[in-house]
């Protein structure tokens, strides 16, 4: 199953996939929550997931499909060349992680690993995997669980607690203590310092922030 919000996306890499002796391509979503649904009617041996997309993520819907099943097969496909997104895509239950930098093979290597039952990740990600262990600040990736981090992803996209209740199907409420405890575990007391922690560790550029 292939989830990106953009279909000239999934065209391009559905051609590159079904050139593959045994491998077709059975089913695609356009966003997180129908990324679950699909998985649920047709419980593809594969998923092949973006992890931006409108509404909930790629990482909450990693969470929930492994909650549905935990032995389901899913490979990061995105633009994300964060080693925090690589680490709680991971965390989340992925079984690999590409970015679309990485050459078609990669991509088609990364698939058939992860359906072998192995861990596949683009050499990109694993050198910056290694330099985010090198400083010395508490790193994002490594302290907030995917819900967590999901919850961030959208407050720094300028969410409003409703709107991030809505999505995640919790409370506002629940948001709020979620927002708290992100602040607590990163070790920061206002939004700004969140912001600049996240524009720091490259969870959020310049260049988004006040976009979303």
């Amino acid at each position: 199953m292939l989830v990106d919000d953009h279909a000239v996306v999934r065209e391009g890499y559905r051609s590159v996939l079904q050139k593959q002796p045994g491998l077709r391509v059975v089913a695609e979503a356009s966003d997180g929550a129908e990324a679950y649904r699909r998985f649920k009617e047709v419980k593809p041996d594969l998923v092949i997931m973006d992890l931006a997309m409108p509404g909930i993520g790629g990482i909450e819907a990693i969470r929930r499909i492994r909650q549905w099943d935990r032995n389901a097969r899913i490979l990061v496909f995105t633009m994300h060349q964060n080693a925090a997104f690589a680490v709680q895509a991971i965390r989340a239950g992925a079984r690999g992680y590409v970015t679309k930098t990485s050459p078609p093979e990669t991509l088609v290597q990364a698939a058939m690993d992860v359906l072998a039952g192995r861990i596949a990740i683009s050499p990109d990600i694993d050198h910056e995997l290694a330099l985010s262990r090198l400083g010395g600040e508490v790193v994002a990736a490594d302290v907030l669980s995917p819900r967590e981090f999901e919850v961030l992803r959208m407050l720094l996209a300028e969410r409003s607690s409703d709107e991030i209740a809505d999505t995640l199907h919790i409370s506002p409420k629940t948001v709020a203590n979620l927002h708290y405890l992100i602040k607590t575990k990163l070790g920061v007391d206002s939004d700004i310092e969140l912001v600049r922690l996240a524009m720091r560790q490259g969870i959020l550029s310049q260049g988004d922030w006040g976009e979303a």
